[in-house]
C-alpha cells in the first residue's frame, strides 16, 4: 500500500485529534502535540476520538500530502502505549500497514531481531569488527 524509505520515521498521535482539520491545522497539531517539524519528511498519523478514521500527513519537498481513511466497521488500535510524558508513539512501516488493514497488534509477540534505526548511532562493536 505505502512504500516508505527506511529513513522515514512514523509518529502516531496517541491523543484523539479533530480530523476536520486540513493541511495547516494538522501541521500545527504536529508541532504542538508530537513536537516535530512537519516539514522534516517524516509521516505523522492522527486518529479521531472514535478511532474509526485516520489521517496521514507528510511533506514531500513540494507540498503536503494528506491520506484519509474511514473504516466502515471496527476501529484502529495503537500497538503500544506512549512513554510517560509523551503524546505519541513511533511505528515502523510494517506496523503502520497492519494497523491500516485493521490488524490489532496489541497482543502480537514480536520475535527479537537486530536492526539499527536510521536515527541511532552505529554500535562501536560493529565498527571495530569491520576489516
Amino acid at each position: 500500500m505505502l512504500t516508505l524509505p527506511a529513513s522515514v520515521r512514523i509518529y502516531v498521535a496517541a491523543d484523539p485529534v479533530d480530523l476536520r482539520q486540513g493541511f495547516d491545522g494538522l501541521a500545527a497539531t504536529t508541532r504542538s502535540l508530537i513536537q516535530q517539524d512537519p516539514l522534516n519528511g517524516h509521516l505523522f498519523v492522527f486518529l479521531n476520538r472514535r478511532r474509526n478514521r485516520i489521517k496521514l500527513l507528510a511533506w514531500d519537498r513540494t507540498g503536503y500530502l494528506l491520506i484519509y481513511k474511514r473504516l466502515e466497521r471496527g476501529t484502529f488500535h495503537l500497538p503500544t502505549q506512549p512513554a510517560s510524558g509523551r503524546h505519541h508513539v513511533e511505528l515502523d512501516a510494517g506496523d503502520l500497514g497492519l494497523m491500516l488493514e485493521g490488524v490489532d497488534l496489541r497482543g502480537a509477540r514480536r520475535r527479537e531481531r537486530w536492526r539499527r534505526l536510521p536515527h541511532e548511532p552505529i554500535p562501536a562493536a560493529a565498527t571495530a569488527a569491520a576489516p
